[in-house]
């Protein structure tokens, strides 16, 4: 039992190993066949990989030949529609590879000029950021001139300027007389313009404006000189002025064609009469500039036709302060102050006038000397019978027409001589009354000077104008009316009948008038003194200012404590002749 036992377990055990075997090799197989498969599949991915990246190669090479295509078509139809274009425009024989060269080479030229003519520090001028220059008025003063300029500054941008100058290059003889809103300097050559507290800024989209001088020069193209060689300078970049070489340039332009600017300048009171509006400085005195004067309607003109406005002082009473008639003040009125106009006034009866005690050969030759002084200077002066406590003209009017006599037949070839024969008739003196004066003592006028300038004094210390615009002086030409103001008391109403009379036909003059009350003191009153320079500026009416003297009083122009004679200094004078002197000179 033991032996067949055994053989069985031996029998069993080589089944059992076969059948592992067996199992094994099974399993093998199988093994093999998944690694078979898998292996089949990898090798369809790498196959199918390769075919999608294949097809994108030769998708990539169908767009490039198709771009290339259309390019080189775009090529062929601009190229030839450009040479086209070549062959219309130039007419030589040159081939494209030509023209092509010569265009390159011309850019490239400018480019090196550009490049020349630009500084590190500079930058193009822009039209949103410049300084424009204006020209004012001019007058002659020896062997020099003076003049006024006017700065403008436009700040176009959309941001705000600070830390603003202008630059411009001067002769070593110029000379700064005033100036105002603004610091100014000259140094080794360059006028440097800086801002005040109130102008450091210039806001975005605005002008800074009313900042100027009066500057004194040997020549008169030193002013055009100025004016297009300004640059401004903000936070120490550079931009060129270009505007004043343009406008030069349409000047230029429009006189080569023939067009006067003057000849367009007309307003509805003038008329035809071309209005003065000076673009550029003018040498020469006021007189050899302008020649004899002549009323035309309600304006005066000059030997031109032209409309011309006088503008000047009046002396005190020349008997009271006669030391201020020489001819080096009146040099100071029309150098430093632009004034063209003296008047001489020559009191009648106070306190030693001329018909009430007063030595009358001496009155008669401080107005000689006053007459001869601002002719020598090329001014206009008046002659002024000044008529006051006399209340009417009609007291001394037998002396006045001996003086009017002797004074016309003494300056009738003084072209630049008026004659204004009755102050400021006043105490009641009727239109009639001063009317029937003026009659007689115009024609002895005429008789030695038949067209001189005559201004006829008006009631109520000349301001009822509109009562003589009612009634008018006939048969004489170059008759004129005047008419005076203290701002502070005479306002509206009287600048109302300032307008009745022109608007009447009636032409007149303020010979006299100040900016304080009708005593020649008390405050200054700004704002009606500005509503009548408003007046004066619209009708262009001519004026003298009171007063030339130190005396103590707000209507002097000259401080009390100053004892000069001439060459005032704008500390000098007082506060009416810091006023005064603006207005001649056009300083707001």
């Amino acid at each position: 039992m033991m032996g067949k036992t055994d053989e069985l377990k031996t029998e069993d055990a080589k089944v059992e190993e076969k059948v592992e075997t067996d199992h094994t090799k099974a399993s093998e197989i199988e093994d093999t066949k998944k690694e078979d498969t898998k292996k089949s599949d990898m090798d369809t991915g790498t196959k199918k990989t390769s075919e999608h990246k294949s097809n994108k190669a030769l998708i990539g090479i169908i767009i490039a030949l198709t771009l290339v295509i259309v390019g080189l078509v775009v090529f062929i139809v601009l190229g030839g529609k450009d040479k086209d274009k070549t062959d219309k425009t130039d007419k030589t024989d040159a081939t494209t590879s030509e023209e092509v060269t010569t265009d390159t080479d011309a850019t490239e030229e400018a480019d090196t000029e550009d490049i020349n003519d630009t500084t590190e520090d500079e930058v193009t001028a822009e039209p949103d950021c410049y300084v424009t220059v204006t020209l004012g008025d001019n007058w002659g003063s020896g062997s020099s001139f003076s003049g006024k300029l006017e700065f403008v500054i436009t700040n176009n941008s959309d941001k705000e300027i600070k830390n603003w100058s202008v630059q411009v290059p001067v002769s070593d003889t110029t000379k700064i007389e005033s100036s105002w809103n603004g610091n100014f300097e000259i140094s080794n050559g360059v006028m440097t313009i800086t801002p005040v507290d109130h102008n450091s800024a210039i806001a975005a989209g605005s002008e800074m404006t009313n900042v100027g001088l009066i500057v004194n020069v040997s020549a008169m193209s030193e002013f055009q000189d100025i004016a297009d060689s300004a640059k401004l300078y903000v936070d120490g970049k550079e931009y060129v002025n270009t505007s004043n070489s343009d406008k030069k340039e349409e000047s230029t332009t429009e006189s080569d064609s023939g067009t006067d600017e003057k000849e367009d300048a007309t307003t509805e009171q003038q008329g035809d009469i071309d209005a003065q509006q000076p673009v550029t400085p003018e040498a020469g005195t006021p007189f050899e500039n302008h020649g004899k004067l002549s009323v035309k309607g309600t304006d005066l003109v000059d030997s031109k036709g032209n409309m011309y406005q006088l503008k000047g002082v009046s002396t005190h009473g020349i008997a009271w302060f006669p030391d201020y008639v020489n001819k080096e003040a009146f040099k100071t009125f029309r150098d430093d102050w632009g004034a063209n106009l003296i008047r001489l006034a020559m009191y009648t009866d106070e306190n030693g006038g001329y018909c009430n005690g007063g030595d009358k050969a001496y009155l008669k030759g401080l107005v000689d000397e006053g007459v001869k002084a601002a002719t020598e200077l090329g001014m206009y002066v008046i002659i002024d019978w000044h008529i006051l406590h006399d209340l009417t003209p009609q007291k001394y009017k037998e002396d006045a027409k001996a003086f009017f006599e002797e004074m016309s037949s003494k300056y009738k070839d003084y072209d630049n001589v008026i004659y204004e024969i009755c102050n400021e008739p006043n105490g009641g003196t009727s239109w009639s009354e001063i009317k029937s004066y003026a009659e007689e003592v115009i024609p002895i006028i005429r008789a030695n000077d038949p067209d001189a300038i005559i201004i006829v004094g008006t009631p109520n210390w000349s301001q009822d104008v509109d009562v003589a615009a009612n009634d008018p002086i006939t048969g004489y030409d170059n008759i004129m009316y005047a008419i005076h103001f203290y701002a502070a008391t005479h306002t509206d109403n009287i600048r109302n009948k300032a307008i009745t009379a022109l608007n009447s036909g009636l032409p007149i003059f303020v010979s006299e008038f100040s900016i304080c009350d009708a005593s020649g003191n008390g405050a200054i009153d700004y704002n009606q003194a500005e509503l009548w320079f408003d007046l004066i500026t619209e009708h262009n009416l001519s004026y003298a200012a009171w007063n030339i003297s130190n005396k103590n009083e707000t209507s002097s122009l000259i401080q009390s404590s100053c004892n000069k004679t001439s060459g005032w200094t704008e500390s000098e004078l007082s506060e009416t002749g810091v006023y005064i002197r603006k207005k001649i000179l056009g300083i707001e």
